[in-house]
């Protein structure tokens, strides 16, 4: 089999991130910050990657993505660039979470707290042998032990213990290990709907003529 080059990237946040890996280790990174316009950078950003280390796409033997939870459309357009550029390529394309890209090269047992907006945090704890479900909880009353990291740590007044590298960084590698494994398409990461609700105005009525 030859040598894996992972190609991964990341949308879910105002961010448009991307990471190559290659077989010696070496994991270059590019991450621009954008509230919006990911959709229109993500694919140029991954060329010049690609160029910077003197490699072209059919090179490429996985793609690793973040798949949130996050911004909605943010988490839709890498998810949708991934899929397409597999199914392209003709290589595996293989989503990861931004909890499991946060716990990922910190000792466990580890707790990811990511800041869900509305006094909610979005919780999952990683042990040595098993990963418990993410779920989403409030804030009010919630404590919890031993090491913890994520953006929603501050908002329980703890201390939070620095990612062990860039998410980005932390989705390639993940990629590279599970690519030994079949895994499902990726797909969005949502434990909450989207924030955006269809019109409530009643259709309009349509007349005979």
């Amino acid at each position: 089999m030859p040598p894996e080059i992972v190609l991964a990237f990341d949308t879910s946040a105002a961010q448009c991130a991307a990471a190559l890996l290659l077989p010696d280790g070496t994991c270059l990174i590019r991450e621009e910050a954008m509230a919006k316009g990911q959709a229109e950078r993500l694919m140029p950003l991954l060329a010049e990657l690609l160029a910077e280390a003197g490699l072209a796409w059919r090179d490429v033997t996985v793609i690793g993505v973040g798949t949130g939870p996050g911004n909605f459309t943010g988490v839709r357009i890498s998810v949708a660039a991934a899929r397409g550029l597999a199914l392209s390529l003709g290589v595996p394309a293989i989503g990861v979470t931004r909890l499991e890209a946060l716990a990922h090269g910190l000792p466990r047992p580890v707790t990811v707290i990511e800041d869900a907006r509305r006094d909610e945090v979005y919780v999952q704890r990683f042990d040595a042998r098993e990963i418990q479900p993410a779920s989403i909880s409030s804030i009010q009353g919630l404590f919890v032990d031993g090491l913890i990291t994520g953006s929603g740590v501050a908002l329980l007044g703890q201390i939070e213990c620095p990612a062990a590298m860039p998410i980005v960084q932390a989705i390639a590698q993940i990629a590279a290990l599970r690519r030994e494994h079949d895994q499902p398409r990726p797909a969005p990461f949502y434990l909450r709907g989207a924030d955006a609700a269809p019109p409530s105005d009643p259709p309009p009525v349509i007349l005979d003529a």
